[in-house]
């Protein structure tokens, strides 16, 4: 399969040494809504480091002494870095496990009853700290430059190389499974076919960046040529002000969240894309998926597979703007901190690759 990522923006490379690790990478969760104060569920805001989501959840239940599927949580977050989430539990567990509960990896910085449980998805966005080692100055200014434009202009929502697993080719063994026609047994098989279908997604969306760049460095009657597109398309492709090109048939989302809607009107779609009101969908293909139309669809189309009805299928926005961007350099370090927000499901190295311009992994 084509891994070969697209970028939107055509800026040079920048240098920088990431590393993902607890002392350098920090997410925080930010809840979807307010907690109640009342009610049978506990709240739970636990900042944890070097431990995984799920090894987490299988310490509370056992300091609990509940079940792993009595704890709620709004989503995952790595092993390898230090993060703040919030998980829910029984309100009548809460001495036995504040009693049991020792680990120093592990430490509990609020707590709040709240009428339901947390379930995945349960979460508005999430805050990164990151720190970045080997920068130069003038580099640290520039990235800093380029992430304050991606705050108004956007940048493509690609999964980060976390989806794809240790070697990167998880998405291989899950074709394979997809493909082999059997159920899925157990949650290491459903995520080797969702990184498939990530992938799938990914690809697309590289697709869709590589014709958006095509259209706004060529001349409309260049572009068509290249692309082997009509020229009347060309044209009102570059009529189009944003970064990310509309096509009939695409299928909208209000942004940050809200019902899917087709292009149908392209100047109004445009205007309300370049507003930040919607943004445009790609497809995560499975069971119950919706598909594009008209000269989107055409596009989606050799992105799709109609064996992977194992999966339920949903729309994924291609195109998300970060917030609250900011960056601190330190001199005799020779590092950057760098600060930013990102809406749920999105990936804070999908970032950092947009502006350094190279893969992290």
């Amino acid at each position: 399969m084509n891994h070969n990522k697209q970028y939107a923006y055509d800026h040079p490379p920048l240098s920088f040494d990431f590393r993902q690790s607890v002392d350098r990478f920090f997410v925080e969760e930010v809840p979807l809504y307010d907690f109640t104060g009342k009610g049978n569920h506990l709240i739970l805001k636990i900042e944890k480091s070097d431990m995984s989501t799920w090894k987490l959840i299988t310490v509370l239940a056992k300091a609990a002494d509940i079940s792993d599927k009595e704890i709620g949580y709004a989503g995952l977050k790595d092993k390898s870095a230090t993060t703040i989430q919030y998980f829910s539990l029984p309100k009548q567990a809460q001495k036995t496990l504040m009693k049991n509960l020792t680990t120093p990896r592990v430490k509990i910085l609020e707590s709040v009853l709240n009428k339901s449980p947390l379930k995945i998805g349960h979460l508005k966005g999430n805050r990164f700290k990151i720190i970045l080692h080997h920068i130069e100055e003038k580099d640290a200014k520039r990235f800093d430059a380029i992430g304050k434009k991606m705050m108004s202009e956007g940048i493509p929502n690609y999964y980060g190389y976390q989806r794809f697993g240790e070697d990167g080719q998880s998405d291989l063994q899950g074709k394979k499974i997809a493909h082999s026609g059997k159920r899925l047994k157990g949650s290491r098989e459903k995520l080797m076919v969702a990184a498939y279908q990530s992938r799938l997604f990914n690809n697309w969306l590289g697709e869709r960046v590589r014709i958006s760049r095509t259209v706004e460095e060529l001349s409309a009657k260049e572009s068509a040529e290249k692309l082997r597109f009509p020229l009347a398309l060309t044209e009102a492709l570059r009529r189009q002000p944003q970064r990310f090109k509309l096509f009939l048939g695409d299928i909208l989302l209000p942004y940050p969240h809200g019902r899917t809607r087709f292009v149908n009107d392209m100047t109004k779609a445009s205007s309300d894309f370049g507003a930040r009101r919607v943004s445009p969908t790609g497809l995560l293909c499975g069971s119950n998926a919706m598909r594009a139309k008209n000269d989107a669809y055409h596009l989606e189309a050799p992105f799709d597979d109609s064996e992977l009805q194992n999966l339920r299928g949903d729309r994924r926005f291609a195109w998300i703007w970060p917030e609250a961007f900011s960056t601190q350099y330190n001199r005799r370090e020779r590092s950057l901190e760098v600060s930013f927000y990102l809406p749920k499901g999105a990936y804070a190295t999908t970032l950092l690759e947009e502006i350094g311009k190279h893969p992290l992994k």
